[in-house]
């Protein structure tokens, strides 16, 4: 029962998409449809806003892609981690998962959120499994794990 879940980088690549498209409909438009040049967009504030916009989705995307982070789920430990470090959480230290859905704004779409209580610990951690890969999987991995620690504790 060893499973890795990496962390999901679609909404990263998307509105990377979406801010360089909506950069270079800007430029076209700006640039040949209202003044018939190029040389003048220059001076405009609002390409230098979308430009900077657009370098720093590129640059949060490129952070995200070299982290590399991850849920690893053992037999006797969950694993935390990422390229460079790891944090591990042994089964006998979790005192209680707890799986919630959020509703969203939309009809039928809920936000599955994880959350676990550790014996030494006050706060929770909390996982949102949309971040990862294979959500419905991990989701299954939370549920096996919650009723092994439920059935431990009775």
């Amino acid at each position: 029962m060893k499973n890795r879940f990496k962390y999901n980088l679609n909404i990263y690549y998307q509105s990377t998409i979406i801010y360089f498209v909506a950069f270079v409909l800007y430029v076209i438009v700006r640039g040949e449809f209202v003044e018939n040049s190029f040389n003048l967009i220059l001076k405009d504030p609002v390409l230098y806003a979308f430009g900077v916009i657009v370098i720093i989705s590129v640059l949060t995307l490129l952070y995200n892609m070299n982290r590399k982070r991850f849920i690893e789920i053992n037999e006797n430990e969950i694993v935390f981690g990422n390229k460079y470090a790891s944090k591990k959480i042994s089964l006998s230290d979790i005192e209680q998962i707890r799986i919630f859905k959020k509703k969203l704004e939309k009809e039928y779409s809920f936000l599955r959120i994880v959350r676990i209580k550790l014996k030494n610990r006050k706060r929770t951690l909390a996982i949102r499994t949309s971040d990862y890969e294979n959500e419905e999987e991990l989701i299954e991995k939370f549920i096996q794990l919650k009723n092994l620690i439920e059935n431990r504790n009775v």
